[in-house]
């Protein structure tokens, strides 16, 4: 392979919110809500025809999850009893969308920290859990922001698609399609959280994240060399989210709790671990690189048991916080973005030749590797 067809990593870029929400506010919210729920409800609860709702606590959220806080793009409403769900104004068509917007923050900053100029970047993937709308997409309207002349597309993988979005822009290297890709995933997942379910209310943040991938002899001198690339998708319920524009056809079940994200945290659990552990092996084994040899993995952020699982299966001992990096504590789990900010905060210190793993897992179930190497 030549270096015009190397796909390597130049650089990454990260937009946070400012507002962040800790474990006592969440729970202080989510329990007076609770407490007005049972209250209105008193009599149908006492005649047993109704389940009383019961309270969280931080020792549960960080037990269960490792999540001490999560940034999110619109405190206020959330933690509003009466509300708690994100709420912003509509933006015109004339204005930048949301997504776009911290989008393009986070593709700025990839671009800067490279030395690059949009002009020189061929493609915009935007790569997310939940699009803003179905059409135009995304993607072209931060291409369009950022003065890009090319083109763009979005991808959903749900908590994988920053992978996947990434070996679809080194694939584009390799065939010669592209020199320079943006892989930008705005995570705004505040939005399909139900706040007011005890098993979940506590999972998700909002966040920006962005890859720069380009040819070997295009990039900076700082950059990571791809060595592989692997995707995975087994289909599974245990994690699901059913909205979409056909619920306007049903009116009636619009407002179901189904319309927001759901899932079978156990069975996640157990059937998710065993096959991205035995995924990354098997990858590491067909690109000759000894999984136990692996510097640092930046993993998928959402449940620091799995982490903690998956790295010791692959590295065979259980992983230090510098062989395994957390961020889940402070973000929360931001979908597709997690590994990213991971990598993105965890890798100028490692020195030039050392091998590392970015990895993903998620719904679909869905699940990618991009195994890295420093060059300098």
């Amino acid at each position: 392979m030549s270096d015009s067809t190397h796909p390597v990593i130049s650089s990454t870029g990260l937009f946070t919110p400012e507002e962040s929400i800790t474990n006592e506010e969440l729970v202080a919210s989510f329990n007076a809500f609770v407490d007005k729920h049972n209250a209105a409800n008193a009599d149908a609860i006492a005649a047993g025809e109704m389940d009383p709702l019961h309270h969280s606590s931080v020792e549960f959220i960080e037990k269960a999850s490792g999540i001490k806080a999560r940034h999110v793009m619109a405190k206020q409403p959330v933690l509003d009893p009466d509300i708690m769900a994100p709420r912003w104004e509509e933006r015109g068509n004339d204005e930048l969308s949301m997504m776009a917007e911290i989008g393009v923050k986070a593709c700025n900053q990839a671009l800067e920290r490279a030395g690059r100029d949009p002009k020189d970047v061929d493609a915009v993937l935007c790569a997310a859990s939940n699009m803003e709308r179905p059409y135009p997409a995304m993607a072209v309207e931060i291409q369009n922001a950022l003065g890009i002349d090319g083109f763009g597309f979005d991808m959903n993988v749900a908590c994988s698609s920053a992978t996947f979005g990434i070996q679809t822009a080194a694939d584009y290297i390799r065939a010669g399609n592209a020199t320079s890709v943006l892989v930008v995933s705005p995570e705004i997942t505040s939005g399909h959280l139900n706040w007011r379910d005890r098993d979940s209310h506590f999972i998700f943040g909002d966040v920006a994240t962005a890859v720069l991938v380009e040819s070997r002899d295009n990039a900076p001198a700082q950059h990571w060399d791809i060595l592989g690339t692997k995707l995975k998708t087994v289909f599974s319920n245990n994690i699901r989210n059913n909205f979409g524009f056909l619920n306007r056809a049903a009116p009636e079940n619009a407002g179901g709790a189904d319309k927001l994200f759901v899932q079978e945290g156990r069975k996640v659990f157990k059937e998710v671990v065993p096959m991205v552990a035995q995924m990354i092996i098997d990858e590491a084994d067909r690109l000759k690189i000894d999984p136990q040899s692996l510097r640092r993995l930046w993993l998928h952020q959402a449940n620091a048991g799995m982490n903690r699982l998956i790295a010791q299966r692959v590295l065979g001992h259980e992983a230090n916080e510098d062989e395994s990096p957390t961020v889940l504590d402070t973000y929360g789990n931001t979908s597709s973005a997690g590994s990213i900010i991971a990598f993105h905060k965890h890798s100028e210190d490692l020195a030039r030749g050392d091998t590392g793993l970015i990895c993903s897992f998620g719904a679909g179930y869905s699940a990618g590797t991009v195994f890295v190497r420093k060059v300098a």
